[in-house]
């Protein structure tokens, strides 16, 4: 039975990512990076002013309050099961350019491999368990410049992606994201066109290692294939307060406009979708923040066929201390989505 059960697990997982092309691949690449602004719901890419803007969005990693930042980040799903990294450094090349790296991986470890528990002679030999992973990783190259006209920026993002399960499957893919940034007095503004490319992954599959369980479920071996993930604009913006000398506000509003037809956005128009994201940092003394927001509205179909309105609220709180900082976020308070709340935690250095 565990031998049926992991050749299940294998054939519904490489399954899943055989069709020609799909509309959504690579979601690893929108969880988010850095507790900060996954404290305030996802909202402030208009904002955004530390090493990871080079993942939120690349022409404001010309805001980065020193020569070289660096953060990590680590967060983990579904009771442990599934662990997410960050890792990423920004550079300020001169007053007018700046480079970034980001490595991002989202991954199950430790699967048990059962598919040579039996040997030969029809013992049980659990000597022969392994163990393998499916993990989705990805590299992102940033670069922002400063524009002739005053108080715009420009950036980008280039892309490799790699996907494996195990011994089984991995494809390999390259994207490409674009972003302008414009700052005026306490308002901040920005747009950020993720996958213009249409960021794609090539699939290829190791048919020797999948025939038997392919043969024992009942389903057709894949095939080499290819995805694409559609482009996304996201539209931002962002206001700061100085409420006094020590206590200072920002609020931030983030607009993800889709593509792709999808039904269960909350503002759909025609092909289009527009989901809204808010947030909100209040800073005290230069040194503590506090974080909230809320995002990934969607109309879900309940059970008594009406379509109920879920949401994502998040918290979060940080603290500085010199050139280090410690963030940390809850999402998805009380409960309020489909998703389990999760704690993130990152931490970032500022070297001037």
């Amino acid at each position: 039975m565990k031998q049926l059960g992991l050749v299940f697990f294998i054939s519904l997982l490489i399954s899943s990512v055989a069709p020609a092309q799909v509309k959504y691949s690579n979601e690893f690449l929108s969880i988010g990076a850095g507790a900060r602004l996954m404290g305030m719901g996802g909202a402030g890419t208009a904002m955004v002013d530390d090493v990871t803007a080079g993942y939120w969005n690349p022409a404001r990693l010309l805001d980065i309050p020193g020569k070289m930042d660096f953060g990590l980040m680590h967060s983990e799903y579904f009771a442990g099961l599934a662990k997410y990294d960050y890792g990423g450094v920004a550079y300020k090349l001169d007053q007018g350019s700046s480079l970034g790296l980001s490595l991002i991986r989202f991954a199950v470890d430790d699967i048990p491999n059962t598919l040579e528990l039996i040997d030969p002679e029809g013992n049980i030999r659990y000597d022969r368990i392994t163990s393998f992973s499916a993990a989705d990783m990805g590299i992102l190259v940033s670069y922002a410049r400063k524009m002739k006209i005053p108080g715009l920026q420009a950036g980008a993002n280039v892309k490799l992606i790699y996907r494996h399960t195990g011994e089984f499957a991995k494809a390999w893919g390259f994207g490409i994201d674009a972003a302008l940034a414009y700052s005026v007095s306490n308002w901040h503004f920005s747009a950020v066109a993720r996958d213009i490319s249409g960021t794609f992954n090539v699939w290829s599959f190791k048919k020797d290692l999948l025939s038997q369980a392919f043969a024992l479920t009942g389903n057709e071996l894949p095939v080499n294939s290819l995805e694409v993930t559609v482009p996304r604009l996201i539209v931002a913006a962002s206001r700061d307060f100085r409420l006094n000398d020590k206590l200072s506000v920002a609020l931030a509003f983030d607009a993800h406009f889709t593509f792709d037809g999808r039904k269960h956005v909350i503002l759909p128009i025609g092909p289009i979708g527009i989901d809204p994201y808010f947030g909100g940092e209040l800073k005290f003394s230069k040194w503590l923040f506090a974080r909230m927001g809320v995002g990934n509205f969607q109309f879900v179909p309940g059970l008594d066929g009406k379509e109920n309105l879920n949401l994502q609220p998040n918290l979060g709180l940080g603290i500085q201390y010199h050139n280090i900082y410690i963030d940390y976020a809850l999402t998805d308070v009380g409960d309020l989505s489909v998703a389990q709340y999760s704690n993130l935690i990152s931490l970032r250095y500022l070297l001037k």
